[in-house]
């Protein structure tokens, strides 16, 4: 079977009652009947909502199933889904860490149970992310090392091809439920792009295993540094002080106590001229917004000419895990 697993794509488990269950493991929440460590929670705060500055720009959550065909404009990915299957609910808004539901794929019947399985595409903003891990590759190995003791590993984390390009995954399953699940990452524009795949039938994930090479992503989706040419060139902390040349700093007048992350891309002459709030409420999107349009970078040179920059920075109170959260990780 490992042979014929070569075609997968990005996966963090889910599906409708499946769906909690295989989240829970994957991120350490707590479901009926399971003892599970969270390494961090993911956080919604409450009134605090994702938004942009403009509404051309693609974002991250903007995916959406039309005619039986997943679409990100944003990832510069096209899926063309298993007929019939389709997405049912919108996922959440991104957490403050950066985490997103893209979509939960499910087959027709899905009220009948048992639900025979899910495929559910999340990304994971590397910028943001308060896991141990720099690109997808470090990230789907912590996965892996840090699965509860319930479950257990069945197919050894290895790269696959995957519609032309690289994807690593393992497989595991719960021997108790007799589910399993096949996971693999990639990354584009450094988010660890993810897509579950749960059932209790290993002959149906084969099926939509193959199903995945029909995808279209872009030239340099990879594990470890994936990036599309066209899109701005991804640097983790470029709003550093020898970047910069102006640097306003946003006053908040009422929450001040909520972490506030922010992807921006610079244009060409070091001017920000798109502004992503992963979580902020309209007062801190405005005073950040009126900040960051005074703030001017070097422009930055790739083969001696000046490109577009695409980074993140934290605004607010920091959210980072605490030394107990990091040791609930490793003990």
């Amino acid at each position: 079977m490992h042979s014929r697993l070569s075609g997968l794509l990005v996966v963090v488990v889910q599906s409708a009652s499946l769906l909690s269950l295989s989240l829970s493991l994957a991120w350490g929440q707590k479901t009926e009947g399971q003892s599970t460590r969270s390494p961090e929670p993911e956080i919604l705060v409450r009134g605090a909502w994702s938004s942009a500055s403009d509404s051309t720009t693609p974002l991250p959550e903007d995916g959406s199933v039309t005619n039986n065909v997943f679409r990100d404009r944003y990832f510069g990915m096209t899926y063309t889904l298993p007929p019939g299957w389709t997405e049912e609910y919108n996922g959440p808004p991104p957490s403050d860490s950066g985490r997103y539901v893209l979509a939960e794929i499910t087959p027709p019947d899905t009220h009948k149970e048992p639900i025979p399985g899910s495929i559910l595409i999340t990304a994971e903003d590397m910028f943001f992310t308060r896991l141990p891990a720099s690109n997808a590759l470090d990230l789907t190995e912590y996965m892996k090392d840090h699965l509860q003791a319930d479950y257990k590993v069945e197919l050894p984390l290895s790269e696959a091809k995957i519609a032309g390009h690289t994807f690593h995954f393992f497989g595991y399953m719960s021997p108790v439920a007799q589910l399993h699940w096949y996971v693999a990452t990639t990354e584009i524009r450094c988010h660890t792009l993810e897509i579950a795949l749960t059932s209790r039938d290993t002959k149906l994930l084969e099926s939509l295993i193959t199903d995945m090479n029909k995808m279209e992503l872009p030239t340099e989706a990879s594990p470890t540094a994936g990036a599309d040419e066209a899109a701005p060139v991804c640097i983790k902390d470029y709003a550093r002080d020898e970047n910069l040349i102006t640097r306003v700093d946003p006053i908040f007048t009422e929450h001040r106590f909520n972490s506030v992350p922010v992807r921006i891309i610079i244009d060409k002459n070091g001017r920000v001229e798109h502004i992503h709030f992963l979580s902020a409420f309209p007062d801190q999107s405005k005073a950040i917004t009126d900040a960051l349009g005074q703030w001017r970078f070097k422009p930055y040179l790739q083969a001696g000419k000046p490109v577009e920059v695409e980074t993140g920075i934290m605004f607010g109170r920091s959210q980072q895990p605490s030394a107990a959260a990091l040791s609930s990780i490793t003990h």
